[in-house]
């Protein structure tokens, strides 16, 4: 089992595992998904994955103990979902990350569900914000990746 410094010295590579893993588990769920999502209230979700029925799901990578305890903005990411989760590389104890979030396991290649989020569906404005801004960015990419060159 990797310590937590080991995991902190490789951080990046940790955390770009961890969210393909997710992101993956995710598409093969059914989740359209967007990485790096900008947030109403100024802040930056490392996922948020988008049912066919609308609902809405936040996912906050943590690489280390010591990267969960540095980071406390994921508190507000809960208003802008209707479930929230972190996601952890195997190596990483699942002790002291909250109850009242879901936690999902991964690497590189796959992913699985430790604990099931709790539902907490958002209000119609806030679900409304939150598709017309993940629709724009989903748009915005798409445009980038095809007329990057023009």
């Amino acid at each position: 089992m990797a310590t937590d410094l080991q995991l902190e010295s490789g951080r990046p590579e940790t955390t770009r595992n961890v969210t393909r893993g997710v992101r993956r588990w995710l598409r093969a769920s059914g989740f359209a998904v967007l990485t790096e999502v900008p947030l109403p209230s100024g802040r930056r979700a490392d996922l948020v994955a988008l049912s066919s029925d609308g609902a809405l799901r936040i996912v906050e990578v943590k690489s280390s103990t010591e990267d969960f305890r540095a980071d406390r903005k994921w508190v507000e990411y809960r208003a802008h979902c209707d479930r929230f989760y972190f996601a952890i590389p195997l190596e990483l104890p699942s002790l002291g990350f909250p109850a009242d979030a879901g936690l999902i396991i991964a690497d590189a290649h796959e992913a699985m569900i430790e604990r099931e989020a709790p539902l907490h569906r958002i209000p119609p404005a806030s679900r409304k914000a939150m598709l017309v801004r993940f629709g724009a960015l989903a748009a915005e990419r798409l445009n980038w990746a095809v007329f990057r060159d023009e």
